[in-house]
């Protein structure tokens, strides 16, 4: 991709907080910032901790919130120094299984607490840059943006748009699948800090502990980890969001709409052939980027404003539901639907 070619940050911008970074990045969408690991000082790694949830399990160093926090100040300056001088080392994440509404297992990784803290810093960093960058029909994980925002996106989309055709896509073991090469290269799109790099390739391959035994991780971020969400946003920014703007922009002749919340996604199209097409495209976009569309929980259905008449008249029943963010909808309406009950 050509922005690997971009400009790089002034010496101006580098000498600024984390208001200029945002700024920087708002100025100009082609730079690449060279030095940010500086704005991970002992201040914004005390705010970081004092983020972070004060009951989360501990990690495999079993350090709790409390105990840290027991001369906080010097640990953070020895947190600090380490960082600094290169000495910092990420720890296996500890995997943990909680239940999922169809009674499969999901895998968390929870982290040790000073990976959390310096995780939490350098999303601080990076939100600054990525903010800007992201696109407004992505919601999950984002600072000001609830799953609320999002479902009300979806119903306004659906009511002022000609959305006759829904695509509900479903993305298999997304955290699990991303590629740590490709997740690298489309960071350095925007990054050129190696220093900050180095930091997300050191918790990308620390690697899992379950039951005492350490294995490697060669794909996937833990779901859990303090960082993974903004990597997942980074990750399908680049794979989903840009390349859905630019396919609507060359194929679309009729509307077509979007709403994204983390790896959830739901697609309105006012022509069947058209939502098709793009299916068919989209499969082939997320293999290039070791993903996979799940082939039974992503259908295109009928819906919209006109389904219930279409379907009718072509006596085909009534219109399909699709569930998004734990609400199943039905035509016009939005109803919580039972699992998430």
């Amino acid at each position: 991709m050509d922005e690997h070619t971009g400009r790089t940050q002034d010496r101006a911008t580098a000498s600024k907080g984390l208001q200029g970074v945002r700024e920087a990045a708002q100025r100009d969408k082609g730079l690449r910032f060279t030095t940010l690991l500086h704005h991970v000082n002992e201040k914004l790694l005390l705010d970081s901790f004092y983020v972070l949830k004060r009951q989360a399990a501990p990690g495999v160093d079993r350090v709790t919130w409390s105990e840290y926090e027991e001369g906080v100040q010097g640990r953070l300056a020895d947190l600090h120094d380490r960082i600094h001088r290169g000495a910092y080392r990420a720890l296996p994440s500890r995997r943990v299984y909680i239940p999922k509404p169809d009674g499969r297992q999901r895998p968390l990784g929870i982290a040790a607490l000073e990976d959390k803290i310096v995780q939490q810093a350098v999303v601080e960093v990076l939100n600054q840059i990525y903010e800007v960058d992201f696109a407004g029909f992505s919601y999950g994980f984002r600072p000001g943006r609830s799953a609320h925002d999002a479902l009300d996106a979806l119903s306004a989309g659906i009511v002022m748009k000609k959305v006759n055709w829904i695509v509900d896509a479903d993305i298999k073991g997304f955290f699990d699948n991303i590629g740590h090469e490709k997740l690298m290269e489309l960071m350095e799109l925007r990054i050129a800090d190696r220093r900050i790099l180095r930091l997300i390739r050191k918790w990308l391959t620390a690697g899992v502990s379950e039951d005492g035994q350490w294995s490697e991780t060669k794909v996937g971020t833990p779901q859990g980890a303090v960082i993974s969400p903004l990597l997942a946003n980074i990750y399908l920014h680049y794979v989903l969001d840009r390349w859905v703007v630019e396919w609507r922009r060359e194929f679309a002749k009729g509307d077509v709409i979007i709403v994204r919340y983390a790896d959830d996604f739901v697609l309105g199209f006012q022509q069947r052939e058209e939502a098709e097409r793009f299916l068919e495209q989209l499969r082939e976009r997320m293999a290039e980027y070791g993903l996979e569309l799940h082939a039974e929980k992503t259908r295109l259905i009928e819906f919209g404003r006109y389904a219930a008449d279409n379907r009718t008249r072509d006596g085909a029943g009534k219109p399909e539901t699709f569930n998004f963010l734990g609400f199943t909808h039905i035509r016009g309406t939005i109803h919580k639907s039972a699992s998430s009950r």
